[in-house]
C-alpha cells in the first residue's frame, strides 16, 4: 500500500500562503515521514488526546504539524509557526509541558476541529 501525507483543506490553505522556499524545505522534511509512522508507535512525536482522538505534533524548525495517523498514512491537520499568535497563545505562561497544555486547552481543539469540519 501507498503511504500518502492528506492535508486538508486549512493545512493546505496554510502551507500555500508560505513561501515558496519554505514550503518546499517542510514538504522536504516529511520525506522520512512515511517510515517513522509505518515503523514506530511514535513516541519521540508530540503526543495530544481527546475523546479517544489521538494528534501528533512534528517539528520542523520553527514550524509545528499536527497530524494523525490514517489507513492511507497521515492527515495534517495544522501548521503553526512557533512564533504566531495563535501558537503563542497556547504555550505562553503554561507550567506544562507543551504537549500537555495544548491537549487541555480547548481553543487548540475548536481549531483542530475547524479543519475536520472544513473537509
Amino acid at each position: 500500500m501507498q503511504f500518502q501525507i492528506i492535508f486538508n483543506p486549512i493545512s493546505a490553505s496554510e502551507l500555500a500562503k508560505m513561501p515558496r522556499e519554505l514550503q518546499l524545505n517542510i514538504l522536504g522534511e516529511f520525506r522520512g515521514l512515511p517510515q517513522e509512522v509505518l515503523n514506530t508507535n511514535l513516541e519521540h512525536f508530540g503526543k495530544l488526546e481527546r475523546e479517544g482522538k489521538i494528534l501528533h505534533r512534528f517539528r520542523l524548525g520553527d514550524y509545528r504539524v499536527y497530524f494523525e495517523r490514517h489507513d492511507l498514512g497521515v492527515v495534517v491537520h495544522r501548521i503553526l509557526s512557533r512564533n504566531t499568535l495563535k501558537d503563542f497563545r497556547f504555550r505562553s505562561g503554561l507550567p506544562v509541558k507543551e504537549d500537555e497544555a495544548l491537549q487541555e486547552n480547548p481553543k487548540f481543539w475548536e481549531l483542530i476541529d475547524s479543519a475536520r469540519a472544513s473537509v
